[in-house]
């Protein structure tokens, strides 16, 4: 084995966090301490040649280095090679390590697609009643947990998952490539991800979640797709990733209607920076619909958003209950985007007809600032509700370059708000200079958001 590969392998990784530092906004001053224990998955019989199915050889790989999660933690190394599975989980203290030229394939038979139960904060699966299909990587009450590589893939061929969701062929919700259920300390990093049947990356219920330097991809044309879905998480970092994907890039989510308000844990302390995003479909960056759990504590910064059909988008609706407050997104450049902003406040999908419609969500303090576009069709989309309007909406130093063809820029109501430095000059419901009070902005030295 080349040196190089050695020293590499050595360095693979575990999480280290020293004291107090973590706290979701990349400042994590995490370590990647190396695991005493390391083995290929071609010690357990898996065969690279995208067609021999490996998942026994990934369980049996992992139910082995799960002894020795008390003795510093262990890597399973995938060479090179094309490695056909089905859904597997991983254990804790373990690093999954995809070599330049790993491509682990989802299977397309979906009876390699454990079945479970849905998630409790969603009461059903989010495309059809009843269960879901498990993810094809799972990690539940994990601590410690590291999927990274030298730009190794891992690839949901998902096509056949499209098809059968567009033609109302599915039995169960589609799966994800990778979901963390109630684990902390999981990084992500420097792996490309493509055509997910559904979300590429869900941590949900989770604590301390990193995503650096990950590349994920799906077709336009793909159905539904997102790239990571941060849900009912606290302390997350995503950083210096590349994404485009059919529908939304990145989804901030906590819950569904009555569910998401009875699970009662929210989305918050999310720090997203330096990451380039195209939606098809969607929103390069989306806060909701299911957001009954409540969102807030977020910063968005260095954002590079281009061929979209929206660029930054809050989503509710009667019934969902919950808030999404206190965020902050700067620094951010569009490029060939239909509608720049929004909010909207009827987004009326529902996971039954058992939602409270009096659960009035609540949309307030969202401040966005050092925007440019160009080539914008719309700047914005503000749409609240009448029992329950957006207020403290707080816009600065925004230029859109609008399409000569474009006749209202911006479409408004039962919103409020401050706006300066705006061009083309929004709706008269954001001039509201009293509104200034309530905007966020950064505070030094720790760059965490407060109300001014």
């Amino acid at each position: 084995m080349p040196v190089a590969l050695l020293l590499l392998l050595a360095l693979c990784n575990g999480i280290r966090v020293d004291g107090e530092e973590s706290n979701g906004h990349c400042d994590l001053k995490s370590t990647l301490d190396s695991r005493p224990h390391s083995v290929s998955i071609l010690e357990f019989g898996a065969i690279g040649d995208g067609k021999t199915l490996n998942t026994i050889a990934f369980q049996n790989a992992i139910f082995y280095l799960k002894s020795f999660a008390d003795k510093g933690g262990a890597q399973l190394y995938v060479p090179p090679g094309r490695w056909l599975t089905g859904s597997f989980s991983l254990t804790s203290h373990l690093t999954l390590f995809l070599e330049k030229g790993a491509v682990i394939l989802g299977s397309q038979d979906p009876s390699h697609w454990d079945i479970v139960e849905p998630l409790p904060s969603y009461g059903r699966g989010t495309e059809l009643p009843g269960k879901r299909y498990r993810s094809l990587i799972n990690g539940y009450m994990l601590h410690d947990v590291v999927i990274t590589g030298d730009n190794g893939t891992i690839d949901g061929q998902g096509s056949v998952w499209w098809e059968w969701f567009t033609s109302h062929s599915l039995n169960y919700t589609r799966p994800h490539l990778v979901e963390f259920v109630s684990s902390e300390y999981v990084l992500v990093s420097n792996i490309t991800f493509l055509n997910a049947p559904a979300y590429n990356i869900h941590p949900v219920y989770c604590s301390n979640v990193h995503i650096h330097g990950i590349s994920v991809y799906a077709p336009p044309q793909s159905p539904y797709t997102i790239g990571i879905v941060p849900d009912s998480s606290n302390k997350v970092c995503i950083e210096d990733c590349s994404i485009s994907m059919g529908h939304d890039a990145i989804a901030l989510k906590s819950g569904w209607d009555e569910y998401g308000i009875a699970y009662g844990r929210p989305t918050t302390n999310v720090h997203i920076r330096r990451v380039q995003l195209q939606s098809s479909s969607g929103s390069c960056l989306a806060f909701g619909s299911e957001m009954s759990g409540g969102i807030s504590d977020v910063q968005v910064q260095q954002l590079h958003l281009y061929d979209s059909l929206s660029g930054i988008e809050f989503r509710t609706t009667k019934g969902r209950g919950g808030y999404i407050k206190e965020i902050l997104i700067s620094d951010v450049n569009m490029l060939n985007v239909e509608t720049a902003l929004s909010a909207i406040g009827n987004c009326r999908s529902h996971p039954n007809d058992k939602f409270d419609p009096n659960a009035l969500p609540v949309l307030e303090k969202i401040t966005l600032q050092n925007i440019v576009g160009t080539n914008i069709n719309m700047a914005g989309n503000f749409i609240g509700i009448q029992e329950s309007p957006f207020t403290s909406i707080c816009l600065s130093n925004i230029s859109l370059s609008i399409d000569s063809a474009s006749s209202d820029s911006w479409q408004c109501s039962y919103v409020s708000g401050f706006s300066e430095s705006i061009f083309p000059k929004p709706c008269p419901e954001l001039e509201n200079f009293n509104a200034s009070s309530s905007c966020f902005s950064l505070l030094k030295p720790n760059g965490r958001a407060a109300i001014l």
